[in-house]
This record gives structure tokens, C-alpha cells and sequence, in this order.
């Protein structure tokens, strides 16, 4: 077996990585890896299309597949009621308290809420494994237990996107697919005892750009199954509508995945990231300050009705994003403000038809489930509601408003949000809250390509007729650092955080992921 570990070796990789699991590994890289590789090459190829100014559109060959009248498999019990779902990093108090939070579910997440260091990928999959088994507790400094209640969520595992990769493990000379590491591991370690238990193990499938990266997808868990001995379909796989150009394929992904589909996700913040990036060179293309861009201006109102639309057509949950919003615990004023931002959100997605809505915080679980319980009462979803009243042309899927303001503040905020992401992220924690909203990688995307493409754009002008500089941008960022510098946080990835920010921001070429050149950075 020609393969390499170059992470440390210690009790834990040695129960994570054996013998057998390498090989199943092993055989996963050689058969997914050069599709997975393809794939890629046709997301810089699309890219250049873009930048050549050739509008995506719904897909004429496969005009047949969003005509036709299919439907997903039956969904397994444990995933008819998904109402409200949690998530957060695979660390292990915090998987204890998502799973005791009183969600129907509990997304654990091994990619944006995540620094990808060698010990919180291995560790997260002993965390999952003894989540699954109900063996998981932690004891804290100061002597306190954290066990799991009788009632928790179900679990749910998001791998890496496939465009990240493994780099402590090598196949025939080659990094592995970060997707493959992840999904990989847990399959292997959990998939019959989750099968002996009545349930299976189920995914939530990031960052696609195409119904061909959601059959790669299909094929992987097809794969496994056999390779596994468990029944074909047993896999379930939620697929987070993150990009726009996913947003033109919901009909051909579900269709690529229907016997392995658990529904869509309206994952907000990386499809605001992924229109800034994708449309990055358009001259008519401009955003307005990230606080500005809701889920209900109009091209995210067309993606979020289309989404929906999509999913009970063809059977299958619609489930809703996340309000950034999270307690103030020290202030009674903005903590009630936050609660009615995330009511107001919860309240929107049930009442337009959504099976259910993400939570960042146990503490924001209550708020979410009142606003599905007043729309479902007894009943698992509402996939019954269907939406034939949504018209989501393409025009409107690209309708990019409002294009101002942009201000100071935001400008200042996007620097402040992007450094103190980046110092969290390089200091090993994927999700940190900031100024009372929990910011992961997407929020960070955000921050930095706003910026990025105010600095080449001609409307990207702040409200006060100066235009957005790279000197501009020079004079605010130190006074930021300053800033954070002085509330005490992140003293030793502070300064690398800001001269990464930097590069990233100033570049000529845009750089496709921040985590990319972060991850060179982490151990």
C-alpha cells in the first residue's frame, strides 16, 4: 500500500487511522480522486466564462430531468422532523451541548466551523464516533461534567468541500481530498453500528458548483455502501445550495443524488461570498455593506423561494440557514434585539414553507422552534406546501441589489470581521463571535472579497464620494489591528492574521478560499 501519514502519530491517530481504515481509504482516493480532479479543472474553466462576461442560465441538456416527474427515496425516520438544527465544530463539549440542546438535529462540522489542524480533524472523529455510540462526555478544569441527555439530536457530519484537501496524507505521491479523509473515516468507523442501530450515518454536503460534483458525490456513497455491505441508499446527503451556479442545478442535483438525498440547504452566507467571487470581474457588479445584504433583497429572496420550490416538488426537506445572531449575555437591550432578528428570520422560512432553519447557539434553539411548531404542530414538515406560485427566472437569480451603500463602517467592519476570523482560524478555532454574531470562514469570505472587489470595481465608492483604495485600505487596516489588539484577543496569530488579511485582500489574483493559504500556515 503506497501510502504516507505525515501528521504526528500518537494513541489517537493509531485508533483513527488503522490498518483497515487506511486501506479503505486507499481504495477511495484511487477510485474518486482523478474524477475529483476533473472536476475542479471544470470549476477554473466555468470561471473563466464568467470572467468573459457569459452569464450562467438553467441548463438546456438537462431541460428533461427538471421536466420530468420524480421524486427523492423516502427519508428515514430520524430525518422526517428536522424543525430546528444546530450546528458547530466537531470539539467535543461543544458536540455534548448541540446534542443536549433540545434541536431535532445537529450538523457537526468538520469544514467552516473548523480549523483543519491534524489533532481537531482526528479528534473530531473520535468525538463523532463516541457521539454516535452515546459513550461522549467531557470533564472540564474546573471539575465539570458534560454528559449526553437521554434525548439528543441526530447527528449529522459535514466533510470538507472538495476543493480542500488532506495534506498529512498521502496516496501514490498524492494529497488526499479532505471530502474523502472526512466522509471516509466516518463511514468506515460508524456506518454498521449506525445500521445495527436502526439509523445510518447522514451528510450534509458542501460548496458544489454542479449536478456533476453531486454525482461524484452519489457515486462515492454508492461505493461505500458496497464496499461496506450495507444497503444501497442507506447514505443520506443534504446538499447546502452555497454557490450560485448550484443555484441553477437544484432540479439535476437532487436528481443525481435521489436515492441518497435528504433535501437542500439555503446556505446563505457562502452563496453572498460565492456571487462576490464569481462575478468578481463584472464592471456592473457591486454590493452594498454585507449588513445590507439580507434574505430578502431580491436575488436572495429568488434563490431562497427557488430552493424551496425545488425540494417539495420533488419530495424532499428545505431547510433554511443561519441568522448570524447569537445571546448577549451582558446586554439585555442588544440580546433582545438579537432574539427578534432570529424570530423574525425563523418566523419568514416557516411561514414561506421551509421544513426547517439552522441555530448557532443552543440558546437560540427555543426561539427557532417556536416558529415551526406555530406552523407545523404535530406534523414532521411541511413538504406538502408547494410553492407553484414561485417564478425564479434566471434575471432574477442574477438581480444583484442593492449595490450601495457602503460606508465606513462597513469597509472598517469587513477588516475587523476578516482579521479576527483569521486569528481564531490560525489559532486552531473555525467559529469565534464577533461584535454579537458567531462569524466561520463563509462571514469571513465576506468581509475580505467585499473588500477585494470595492478595490477594483468603480462603484465601489463609500457614501461619502471617496472611492475604496488600496491606501484606503492601508491607513484602516492597523487601526483595526489596533483595536483588536487592545481588547486583549488573539496576542499570538494577531499580527499573521493581519498580514495574511493583507495579502489576500490585495492580490491581483483573487485567491479562491482563504483558508487555502491559512491551511500552509496550521500544523
Amino acid at each position: 500500500m503506497n501510502m504516507r501519514i505525515k501528521g504526528q502519530t500518537s494513541l489517537e491517530v493509531s485508533s483513527v487511522l488503522t490498518p483497515a481504515a487506511l486501506d479503505f481509504l486507499v481504495k477511495l482516493h484511487r477510485q474518486f480522486e482523478p474524477r475529483r480532479r476533473e472536476l475542479m479543472a471544470a470549476r477554473t474553466a466555468r470561471q473563466a466564462q464568467l470572467d468573459a462576461g457569459i452569464k450562467p442560465d438553467f441548463l438546456p441538456e438537462t431541460a428533461h430531468i427538471r421536466a420530468g416527474g420524480w421524486q427523492i427515496s423516502p427519508l428515514p425516520a430520524d430525518l422526517l422532523d428536522r424543525r430546528v438544527e444546530i450546528t458547530g465544530p466537531v470539539e467535543r463539549k461543544m458536540m455534548i451541548n448541540a446534542l443536549n440542546s433540545g434541536a431535532k438535529s445537529f450538523m457537526a462540522d468538520f469544514e467552516d466551523s473548523n480549523t483543519p489542524t491534524w489533532d481537531n480533524q482526528i479528534i473530531g472523529q473520535i468525538n463523532v464516533r463516541d457521539a454516535y455510540r452515546r459513550e461522549i462526555s467531557y470533564t472540564s478544569p474546573d471539575g465539570k461534567l458534560y454528559a449526553l441527555n437521554d434525548d439528543i439530536a441526530t447527528l449529522i457530519i459535514r466533510p470538507r468541500g472538495w476543493h480542500l484537501m488532506e495534506k498529512h496524507l498521502e496516496v501514490d505521491g498524492e494529497i488526499m481530498s479532505g471530502s474523502l479523509f472526512d466522509f471516509g473515516l466516518v463511514v468506515f468507523h460508524n456506518l454498521q453500528y449506525r445500521l445495527s442501530q436502526g439509523t445510518s450515518c447522514y451528510f450534509y454536503l458542501p460548496k458544489m458548483e454542479s449536478h456533476l460534483e453531486a454525482r461524484l458525490w452519489n457515486d462515492v456513497f454508492t461505493w461505500a455502501e458496497a464496499e461496506l455491505a450495507a444497503p444501497h441508499g442507506c447514505i443520506k446527503g443534504t446538499v447546502l445550495i452555497e454557490t450560485i451556479l448550484a443555484a441553477f442545478e437544484m432540479d439535476e442535483i437532487l436528481y443525481e443524488l435521489r436515492e441518497h438525498s435528504s433535501g437542500l440547504n439555503a446556505g446563505r452566507w457562502d452563496y453572498i461570498f460565492s456571487c462576490i467571487k464569481k462575478f468578481r470581474m463584472d464592471s456592473d457588479f457591486c454590493l452594498a455593506d454585507r449588513s445590507q445584504i439580507t434574505m430578502t433583497v431580491p436575488f436572495m429572496r429568488a434563490y431562497s423561494l427557488l430552493l424551496l420550490k425545488t425540494c417539495h416538488h420533488r419530495g424532499a426537506p428545505a431547510m433554511g440557514g443561519m441568522s448570524a445572531y447569537i445571546p448577549v449575555k451582558t446586554d439585555l437591550v442588544a440580546n433582545e434585539r438579537a432574539m427578534s432578528q432570529v424570530r423574525a428570520d425563523k418566523e419568514r422560512d416557516a411561514g414561506d414553507g421551509y421544513d426547517g432553519g439552522w441555530v448557532a447557539h443552543p440558546g437560540l434553539v427555543p426561539v427557532a422552534m417556536a416558529a415551526w411548531d406555530a406552523i407545523l404542530g404535530d406534523k414532521p414538515n411541511q413538504i406538502d406546501k408547494q410553492r407553484p406560485d414561485v417564478v425564479s427566472a434566471a434575471a432574477d437569480l442574477l438581480n444583484f441589489q442593492p449595490e450601495q451603500p457602503i460606508t465606513e463602517a462597513g469597509l472598517r467592519g469587513n477588516i475587523s470581521v476578516g482579521v479576527q476570523y483569521l486569528a481564531s482560524w490560525l489559532a486552531g478555532m473555525g467559529c469565534v463571535p464577533i461584535h454579537n454574531l458567531m462569524e466561520d470562514a463563509a462571514t469571513a469570505e465576506i468581509s475580505r472579497s467585499q473588500i477585494w472587489q470595492w478595490l477594483r470595481s468603480d462603484k465601489g465608492v463609500l457614501v461619502d464620494g471617496r472611492k475604496v483604495t488600496v491606501e484606503l485600505f492601508h491607513q484602516w487596516l492597523p487601526e483595526e489591528v489596533a483595536k483588536i489588539e487592545a481588547q486583549g484577543r488573539y496576542s499570538a496569530t494577531l499580527n499573521e492574521a493581519a498580514k495574511l488579511f493583507d495579502q489576500i485582500t490585495t492580490a491581483d489574483e483573487f485567491i479562491e478560499f482563504l483558508t487555502l493559504p491559512g491551511y500552509a500556515r496550521i500544523a
